[in-house]
């Protein structure tokens, strides 16, 4: 009797805090919802910020916050997925692989505005790139390669031992089982390795203030050439990003409605950074079908 009275009390606490986080959650993202849905519209998804007796839109900031997704993603999957496959298949367990395994967990743990120091010492000034939309990509990859090789390691190491046996004992190299195998068995894991690095990049903004900058010249989307200034694709321009535009926007106080545009652009983010989830979740899911073979 006492163990089932423990198993029930037990399982009433494990109940109280999942609901409890699960309301926290809602709560926070209601609130933000309430207080920024009523400023967005698509003149302000639209529109440049001008300050003048309103703050204008957050089109230039938006667009930088995709470009600096994909340019770090760009950096940081090939990198972080060719990590954790070493760390899975190919590293001897030692003394030096340890090694190797404590100074990622170390590096998961630095702080962003560390991180931003660094991007600021190494990219912007040591590299010369100034405040760019490389030198912020390349810090924020910094920021995210610790924990989507963590991610990547834990996918592959995740994989079912008798597809690999299987696969090599058909006669395929290891290169080609891990190619045609064990990665697209390990999607799903990869897929929220992405996820999870694509959100820091959503978000961020303490490595960004030192890397990216906090300004945006006035893009030209005639020139598409990457070498200029004010062209769109060129990245070596700086890039505000939406999260380092709502503090600057909340912080400095530019504009008299300041308060309501920096409410709007955090549902518009939250907006965003859902819609990345659900899509980025619904495409892994098609993938690991198709190579599964199943409909």
């Amino acid at each position: 009797m006492k163990a089932k009275t423990y198993d029930r009390i037990a399982t009433a606490v494990f109940y109280t805090v999942a609901l409890s986080v699960m309301l926290l959650l809602f709560l926070i993202v209601g609130y933000i919802l309430y207080k920024g849905l009523r400023t967005i519209n698509l003149n302000f998804i639209t529109s440049s910020p001008k300050f003048m007796e309103t703050g204008g839109g957050v089109a230039p900031q938006l667009y930088n916050s995709f470009c600096m997704l994909v340019l770090s993603m760009v950096i940081t999957i090939p990198l972080g997925v060719g990590a954790g496959i070493y760390m899975a298949e190919y590293a001897k367990p030692g003394k030096i692989t340890n090694f190797i395994r404590l100074c990622i967990e170390t590096l998961s743990s630095l702080p962003s505005i560390v991180i931003g120091l660094f991007g600021f010492l190494i990219f912007v000034n040591r590299m010369k790139l100034g405040f760019s939309l490389l030198s912020g990509a390349m810090a924020v990859t910094v920021l995210n390669l610790p924990s989507m090789t963590r991610l990547s390691e834990d996918a592959i190491r995740g994989v079912d031992p008798s597809i690999k046996e299987a696969s090599l004992a058909l006669g395929a190299s290891k290169w080609e089982t891990i190619y045609k195998v064990i990665i697209p068995s390990a999607m799903p894991g990869l897929i929220t390795g992405t996820i999870i690095s694509a959100g820091r990049v959503f978000g961020e903004a303490a490595a960004l203030l030192y890397t990216g900058g906090m300004t945006t010249p006035e893009l030209r989307f005639d020139i598409l050439n990457p070498l200029v200034r004010n062209s769109p694709l060129s990245p070596l321009r700086p890039a505000e990003t939406l999260s380092v535009y709502i503090w600057k926007v909340n912080s400095e106080a530019l504009a008299p409605d300041a308060r309501q545009i920096a409410d709007g652009a955090s549902a518009l983010l939250l907006i965003v950074v859902f819609l990345f989830n659900f899509f980025a979740r619904y495409l892994g899911r098609i993938f690991h079908r198709h190579h599964e073979g199943s409909k």
